[in-house]
């Protein structure tokens, strides 16, 4: 198929006038023998309240990801508090649709509640407390769905962002010290055995970064803890990182013996006014009307030019197949990203494959063409 005639075919798809005879090809089949294509979704998606998007991320992706019901916030709100139904949900949706299940996350700074670094009195929890609730969360959280999930991200964004330490400040490392990924691995190995085991971090094309992320890896694998994978969020712009910043953080991750994720994926199209890959959640900027320049929509020129920026990164990405296990975007539909408000809240983001009405964009043409033209004939 041409694209236009592809374009007409997906629309006259969305809308169930199309022949069940002619299957258009999707991502999770172009893509099927190089790496696992998945997706971030949110409740309404796996519940049944938003069947569009539902049946949507069912026929592309061959993976899924919960974009925030599985953190401790919501899953474990209080000391004696387990809300497992939206999660169990994500389960029953992947059965349904032939998914692996990627658990995210069971140790982060962001999105825990205050009563877990709390001690008596209102003072900070002491270490031995705090590994008590570290490892009673994750034999509960990743006990709950031992055999069910294809791998954990254990520890997400350890690493600090700047300064001469290599580890963030964080609760974590204040109250148990440097060893607390040590430990996290190792409950979650008790607590699910056959779960892959990864550690989880966005700027990792910076440099300096990568390089504190290998030193942190190769420590951990000296001390014969149990991971098996490092995730590279890959929270991309237009412009940036650099294709070989892209390809030299999948060759020294793969030359560490680990399995290598895409895990994050998501291209910002919008003007930014501090540094590029920075995805803190806390991050904040100001904006004006020249920093949200696309309220009305993406314009072709710029719907190109994403084309081209996810065609350039899955170049990158195909071509080191036999080390990345999957590439997971981060959402669904640009109405769903988390670019719509970060770092400047309010704004009209359009970073995703399928935009608001989650109509296919040139960027998805693209990959899917790609994948097709690899394909034997």
């Amino acid at each position: 198929m041409t694209s236009i005639t592809r374009s007409a075919f997906l629309l006259l798809a969305a809308a169930g006038l199309h022949s069940p005879a002619a299957a258009e090809p999707t991502l999770r089949d172009v893509y099927e023998k190089d790496f696992l294509i998945g997706v971030a979704l949110n409740t309404r998606m796996v519940n049944g309240q938003d069947a569009r998007a539902a049946d949507l991320a069912g026929k592309q992706f061959s993976c899924l990801t919960a974009e925030n019901d599985m953190k401790w916030q919501l899953i474990h709100p209080g000391p004696d508090q387990f809300n497992f139904t939206t999660a169990d949900a994500y389960f029953e949706f992947a059965r349904k649709h032939k998914m692996e299940v990627i658990g995210h996350t069971l140790v982060w700074h962001s999105q825990v509640p205050g009563w877990v670094f709390q001690g008596e009195d209102g003072k900070p929890a002491i270490r031995d407390e705090l590994l008590k609730r570290m490892k009673d969360h994750i034999h509960a959280v990743a006990g709950r769905y031992k055999g069910k999930v294809r791998g954990w991200d254990v520890v997400n964004e350890a690493l600090s962002d700047g300064g001469p330490d290599i580890l963030r400040d964080s609760p974590w490392r204040k109250i148990i010290g440097d060893d607390f990924l040590d430990h996290a691995f190792r409950f979650a190995k008790e607590a699910d055995p056959k779960a892959e085991l990864y550690y989880n971090d966005y700027s990792l094309e910076n440099p300096r970064k990568r390089e504190n992320c290998v030193k942190l890896v190769k420590g951990m694998l000296e001390r014969k803890v149990p991971i098996d994978g490092i995730g590279t969020q890959s929270h991309f712009q237009l412009n940036g990182p650099p294709v070989e910043e892209i390809e030299k953080t999948i060759k020294e991750f793969a030359a560490l013996g680990l399995k290598v994720m895409i895990t994050e994926l998501d291209v910002d199209v919008l003007p930014g006014r501090g540094p590029q890959g920075n995805a803190d959640v806390n991050r904040r900027e100001q904006g004006d009307s020249t920093t949200n320049p696309y309220t009305k929509g993406l314009p072709a020129d710029m719907q190109e030019k994403l084309a081209k920026r996810y065609a350039e990164i899955f170049d990158v990405y195909l071509k080191h197949r036999k080390s990345i296990s999957r590439v997971t975007f981060w959402g669904l539909g640009d109405g769903q990203t988390w670019l719509n408000g970060f770092p400047i809240r309010g704004r009209t983001n359009h970073p995703l494959l399928f935009d608001r009405e989650l109509k296919p964009k040139p960027a998805f043409e693209a990959l899917i063409k790609k994948g097709e033209e690899k394909r034997p004939r």
